[in-house]
Formats: structure tokens, sequence, C-alpha cells
């Protein structure tokens, strides 16, 4: 049967590799840090991982894992409501929901999962989702599956938001959702002023944090600290596989009641395994370091402003802000994927974007800083940087 779509499938292939949108994956052999080995090459500068504290191949993370490993085992074979919860995901769930100032929090296989199974629970046909236009896929994805009606904003803009919620007077409940940082641009969302609207119109806010816990805020707890809501945000969903370890994992942090009925009735928690013991004791100890010390998140903020300030002063053109997600714009697909291939000849890994994982005509390389990045690293990959956009006439 697999003749009748085998021409329609390759097709599709060659029209995705002519329009210079193929992804191919590079095959790392070594683990996940500041410079990483790819088939024979070796000491490759990582540019493009969500490895922001550096903490992905932490030997204190990796002692957890190996401890949790050897007093719970590989995993519970199960799901959590039948057979699959140990005192462990209790601990990691009252750590998480904690450090992030909330009542509860449960866990998930995947951050994905996190996003996919919040709306169908909790919201029906007399409820209303309030979303950004360019909110991340699993949020996408989770509101399909719920039979709520829908509103979209135009990206970050507060006026059109207020306009789509004057339009949700007569609606049960609602509520507002967003990016807490958008993984392509870097833009942190304006999360005290969608507080305020929500407040003024009666509505429920949730930010997915996935690249913004550990990464921004004084103690790196996220958007709603780095603007001053904490306690103010209804729902928090995240991940444990970017700052916080960069295993995997995922949580959605909220109000007691809120995360029970989840509990009772969200899908991909319901009908998948609980995480296993490793990743949860690499998750603890992660939560632990940055509740005691915060210099890798100092060191991250410095290198962050030291790259964006020497990038925009040799002519790239940037999405100005303070994230260590730092887009350099190229708009066209060809060239995105050519620059990244001419800069991994250089020693330097870093991916381009083209469609659909970014708006038609807004192709770029996003680079990703981390505090693990030596002064030296970095120079190197400006310089790397300067040399091939000079090449391809990019910058002068």
């Amino acid at each position: 049967m697999y003749e009748f779509v085998k021409n329609r499938l390759e097709k599709e292939l060659l029209s995705i590799e002519d329009e210079g949108r193929l992804k191919s994956e590079r095959i790392i052999i070594s683990p996940q840090s500041s410079t990483i080995n790819i088939n024979s090459d070796k000491n490759i500068l990582n540019f493009c991982a969500n490895n922001y504290l550096g903490l992905a191949n932490d030997s204190r993370l990796l002692n957890a894992a190996k401890k949790y490993t050897d007093s719970h085992g590989l995993g519970l074979a199960s799901v959590r409501f039948i057979c699959g919860t140990q005192d462990i995901h209790i601990e990691l769930e009252k750590k998480i929901a904690s450090f992030l100032g909330t009542e509860d929090a449960i866990l998930y296989a995947a951050a994905f999962d996190a996003n996919g199974g919040f709306f169908e629970p909790l919201f029906g046909s007399e409820d209303i989702i309030i979303s950004d236009e360019l909110n991340h896929a699993s949020i996408i994805d989770g509101v399909r599956l719920c039979k709520a009606q829908r509103l979209r904003y135009k990206h970050n803009d507060m006026d059109d938001l207020e306009h789509q919620l004057k339009k949700t007077i007569n609606c049960r409940s609602k509520i507002i959702v967003t990016d807490g940082v958008f993984s392509m641009d870097g833009t942190v969302a304006q999360l005290d002023i969608i507080c305020t609207l929500a407040e003024k119109y009666g509505a429920m806010v949730m930010s997915d944090e996935c690249h913004a816990t550990g990464v921004i805020g004084e103690t790196g707890r996220g958007t709603h600290e780095a603007k001053g809501v904490m306690g103010r945000v209804d729902i928090l969903t995240g991940t444990f596989g970017k700052a916080l370890g960069g295993a995997s994992g995922g949580f959605t942090c909220g109000p007691r009641a809120v995360i029970e009925i989840l509990r009772q009735k969200s899908r991909p928690y319901l009908f998948s395994n609980s995480l296993a013991p490793g990743l949860v004791g690499a998750s603890i100890k992660s939560i632990s370091i940055l509740e005691k010390d915060i210099t890798l998140l100092k060191n991250l903020a410095k290198n962050t402003k030291y790259f964006r300030l020497k990038m925009s002063k040799s002519g790239f053109k940037i999405k100005k802000g303070y994230h260590p997600i730092v887009p350099i714009m190229l708009y066209d697909d060809h060239l995105a994927k050519l620059m990244s291939e001419k800069l991994l000849n250089e020693g330097v890994y870093v991916v381009g974007f083209s469609f659909p994982v970014v708006p038609k005509e807004k192709a770029r390389i996003r680079v990703q800083i981390s505090a693990n990045h030596t002064t030296k690293q970095l120079d190197a990959v400006i310089q790397s940087f300067i040399k091939i956009g000079k090449e391809l006439e990019i910058i002068s």
C-alpha cells in the first residue's frame, strides 16, 4: 500500500530540499558542552544548544543521576496512577513548585506534553483561550485538542490583546496564553502588562517558561520574576531539558485544584510512563544548585551581553533584547543553510532556521549562549561570523 503514497512523499521531500528547507541531523559523539565532537571533527564550538547554564554534563548532576538510578532503578515501567509514582517524583514536584512560587506541580515526560495536556481537561465550549500568534507549537497543538473558543492576538502586542479581551465578556472563563520567552526571537513576553490586563478583564494567565526557567530573572526563576509578577501568573509550564540539566521532562505549576484536575484527566500524564529516576535526581540537583548559587546565571548574562554587543558592532542584524537566544537575521532560507555549513567548516556549530520553523522570509541563524562559554570561545565565534559574513556579502 505504501506505493500509493511513495511518489507524493518523494516529491514533497525534493521540494523541501529545493527550497533550502531540508533539515539534516549532525551526529554528535560526545556529551553536550561548549565544545562537541561531530563524527571525526573534534572540539567544535557549540553555539546552538539550550544548555544555558552549562549543566548538561556537570559532574554534580551526573552523580545525582547515578545515585537515584542506583536507589530507585531505571524506571517504573508504568504510568503514575497505576504503579509508577515514587517518593522522588513527589520530591521533584514540591521542589519545582517551591522554586517557581506556586502551590503545586505535576511532572510530564516532556514540556510538549505539559502544554499538550493542559487545555482539554480544563476548558470547554463555554470558555475562551486568547493566545499569542507566535506561541510554541506545543501550545498550538494543545489548544487544538480543546473545544474552547479561540482568539489570537498579534505577537507581543498589548493593544491587540486588550482588543481581543473585550470580545470575551460573556464567556464562562478565559485564559491568556503566551510563551514567556519566544524561542526563535529571544523576545521576552510583557507579563507585567498581560497580568494587569488579565486582572482588568477577569482572565487567567499561563506562561510557557521553557526558555526562561534558570535563564532570566534575578535568581533564574523566569519571566514572572524578570517582569516582577511572581504570584500573579496562574499557570507556568516548563522543562528540565534546557537550562535545568538538559536531559528531559516537563512540568506544569499552578494552583492545587488545577494540578489535581490534570492528575485526574490530562491524557499525556495518564498514559505516559513516569520520569526515569536518573532524570529526577539530576533535575532536583540542578534546582538545588540554582537556589544556592547564581554564579552561572551571572556568567550567562555577562556572556550574552558581550556577544550581542560585538555582533551588533560587526554589522549583523540581530533581534534586540537581553536573552541568550540571539537570532542572526538573514531572511533567505538558502543563505541561512549555506552560512551554517560554512561556519561548521570554520569549527562553529550553529543551525540555520527556515520556514516552517520560522515565518517565510524570516530565515536566520539562532545563536545560543551558555554560561560555560569562555571569552576566547566567544571571540573565536564572532571572528568566524565576520569572516563568513563578509564572504557571503552579509556584512561589509
